[in-house]
């Protein structure tokens, strides 16, 4: 900074010593002086990602992914560092990034789409956010979620599932892997027997591994995709059925049914829509209420170059992820219309969800 200073001390005195070029250098000077005030917060600073769901499972490989790249394509070029913040179906996270992390741009909330609905659906006394007053940065990907059964199961198609139970293993209330699996006994009529209590979904794979339980709903393609690519190829599991309306290119090309197809009424059918809408979000990232406006276009951009950044993307595909980011400004019109929702349709998606034995 000092050889700019001295530059700025000469630059004062040629007025004097030369006025009919003063302008002209002044003018020259000006860019190499100036000075962006998001890189100058961020130059020095640490980021933090706080991720809400357990190591080594798809939101924490995501995130994990991002935190490595992010750093170099945020004005000033700050540290990042990610950090597991589980529980509560990433609402735990989600109420520490919404209260008390700082507002200022270095807090990111890596959490399930789980935290993005659960104020729609749950009593606001339980919870210790709104979803819709956050910032959405974006998301890594769209998540096309399914349900997985060992392949020894004695169910082979989804539609056995109907009049055979079968053996599922949960996270708590409010994740995916509980909520989709009771949404499909009531909507569609499966005979589903949830076992709820892991982590994650990896405590859940590695049950399915043991024997513990037979399957798994509400997990994602690109999740198994990741971390066990080698299930499916040699028939340790088959995918019952896409719980999802258009469903993933390459499990359609399977032959894999749609839920959506399967239930039962139209109304059922609304309400799985609603609730499969929360698919595009994928892997949200969201900023706590308040940041300043020009933190939020610096890191909202910092993340689409980032996902699209060629070393993230090698990376990625060696990690088996699909990467199909969404832009903070889409996320946050999507959360809008979703939280404008009836209630009498939300509620009657809050009933679908609460689990009842078959």
């Amino acid at each position: 900074m000092k050889i700019f200073d001295r530059i700025s001390a000469w630059a004062r005195r040629v007025p004097r010593l030369c006025p009919p070029y003063a302008f002209a250098f002044a003018a020259l000077l000006t860019p190499a002086l100036a000075q962006d005030p998001v890189a100058d917060f961020f130059r020095g600073k640490q980021v933090n990602i706080y991720i809400g769901s357990s190591a080594g499972g798809g939101y924490d490989t995501y995130a994990r992914l991002l935190g490595r790249h992010l750093g170099k394509h945020i004005p000033g070029n700050p540290a990042v560092v990610p950090s597991n913040m589980p529980g509560a179906a990433s609402n735990i996270a989600a109420g520490y990034v919404y209260n008390m992390a700082p507002k200022d741009g270095t807090a990111i909330g890596a959490v399930q789409t789980a935290a993005v609905l659960d104020p729609l659906f749950a009593a606001k006394a339980r919870l210790k956010h709104d979803s819709s007053k956050f910032i959405y940065l974006g998301s890594a990907t769209i998540d096309y979620y399914i349900c997985i059964i060992r392949g020894d199961a004695p169910v082979k198609e989804f539609k056995d599932a109907l009049t055979h139970e079968v053996i599922m293993g949960a996270s708590q209330p409010g994740t995916s892997t509980h909520d989709f699996p009771a949404l499909l006994n009531h909507a569609a009529g499966a005979k589903f027997r949830i076992v709820s209590g892991y982590k994650g979904t990896r405590e859940i794979t590695l049950a399915i591994e043991k024997g513990e339980v037979q399957g798994l709903c509400g997990f994602s393609w690109s999740s198994l995709s990741a971390q066990h690519p080698d299930w499916l190829k040699s028939g340790f599991i088959r995918v019952l059925v896409q719980e999802n309306e258009k469903g993933h290119p390459e499990v359609n090309k399977l032959g894999v049914p749609h839920a959506t197809d399967f239930a039962k009424t139209p109304q059922d059918r609304q309400i799985m829509d609603l609730i499969y809408s929360s698919e595009i979000f994928g892997r949200p990232y969201v900023l706590p209420p308040g940041v300043p406006a020009d933190r939020v276009a610096a890191l909202r951009k910092a993340f689409l170059d980032t996902l699209h950044d060629p070393e993230l993307k090698a990376e990625g595909a060696k990690l088996g992820l699909d990467l199909d980011p969404i832009s903070g400004e889409e996320l946050q019109t999507i959360a809008a219309k979703m939280y404008a929702t009836p209630a009498d349709v939300v509620e009657r998606a809050k009933q679908a969800v609460v689990y009842k034995a078959p």
